[in-house]
């Protein structure tokens, strides 16, 4: 896939940015998942699902507004701040919507090509790398 400009991906709408960011925050997460070596199906599901949670990306929104440059902390608040969200029963709406932020956030970088900045903050928030990314 082609790289956007970041004019153009911040003509995105946030629900779209999240909609493309879910994807590659998940593959943030199973690779982190993997790297911490071979476990049975079920214990990888377990361990991705904890990641995943609306409530870790909620504290994972917290830990990353100090690390962000202005033009992410937008990207950021628009994922906050987009409508039409129902939260699932297992979040709260708070929750979702900072949920939702991270994923738009992590679009973003995927869609301007910035692997490295993915990397880098999801390093941060999960307390290692996601191997592979640039590889």
């Amino acid at each position: 896939m082609e790289t956007m400009t970041k004019t153009e991906a911040k003509r995105l709408s946030p629900g779209l940015l999240a909609f493309y960011g879910d994807s590659v925050y998940e593959l943030c997460v199973r690779r982190s998942v993997v790297a911490q070596g071979d476990r049975p199906s079920a214990e990888l599901h377990n361990m991705s699902i904890k990641m995943a949670r609306a409530s870790f990306q909620a504290a994972a929104f917290e830990k990353l507004i100090p690390l962000l440059t202005e033009e992410e902390a937008d990207i950021l608040r628009r994922g906050r701040n987009s409508t039409g969200l129902s939260a699932p029963k297992s979040s709260n709406s708070a929750e979702y919507h900072k949920a939702t932020a991270v994923e738009a956030l992590f679009g973003y970088l995927s869609l301007i090509g910035d692997s490295a900045r993915i990397e880098e903050l999801f390093s941060a928030i999960s307390g290692g790398e996601p191997k592979g990314m640039t590889e």
